[in-house]
């Protein structure tokens, strides 16, 4: 069980398929509506925050297992994982709940949370719903060659629809 104490809607796709790129367009139309959004992206493949010749990135290569960086605009931590991926719920307990009103997910496909699948049928990937059966709506840039069945379709391309419908049904 997902433990959050704020709306929470997560996106998921096939690797290629924009979810990033709707994201970015998302984000700004949530914040012009006046939401204070937090963002949790799962990366399949390793990545830096920060680059080689830092002194966060040299402290952090250098065995630091919890790497906090701080500014006037914003900190991050880094966080080592030695043994096994974090599970969702162990990254949303990291978030001030209190000072956001949703969360956004990118990816975590096996967790039990809700989830917007976008897909592109001209990719010729099949869609990952009823796999993935908390899958509450699908975003397509075309009518999708199989059944989404009591899902809700959304268009990929219109931003303010998928605006709309996280507005409608989670805040």
């Amino acid at each position: 069980m997902i433990e959050c104490k704020i709306p929470l809607i997560g996106f998921i796709a096939h690797s290629g398929t924009g979810k990033t790129t709707l994201l970015c367009k998302l984000l700004p139309i949530l914040r012009e509506r006046g939401l204070r959004i937090g963002m949790v992206k799962h990366a399949h493949h390793q990545f830096e925050v920060d680059t080689p010749g830092k002194d966060s990135y040299e402290l952090r290569k250098s065995g630091a297992e919890q790497m906090l960086i701080s500014s006037r605009q914003r900190w991050a931590m880094m966080s080592e994982n030695i043994d096994e991926e974090p599970r969702l719920n162990d990254l949303l307990a990291k978030f001030n709940q209190d000072r956001l009103d949703l969360i956004m997910v990118e990816g975590f496909k096996p967790e039990p949370y809700p989830k917007i699948e976008c897909h592109r049928p001209s990719r010729g990937k099949s869609l990952l719903y009823p796999k993935h059966p908390n899958v509450v709506a699908v975003a397509c840039d075309e009518l999708p060659a199989e059944g989404i069945g009591d899902r809700q379709h959304l268009d990929l391309n219109d931003v303010e629809q998928i605006a709309d419908y996280i507005c409608n049904n989670y805040l």
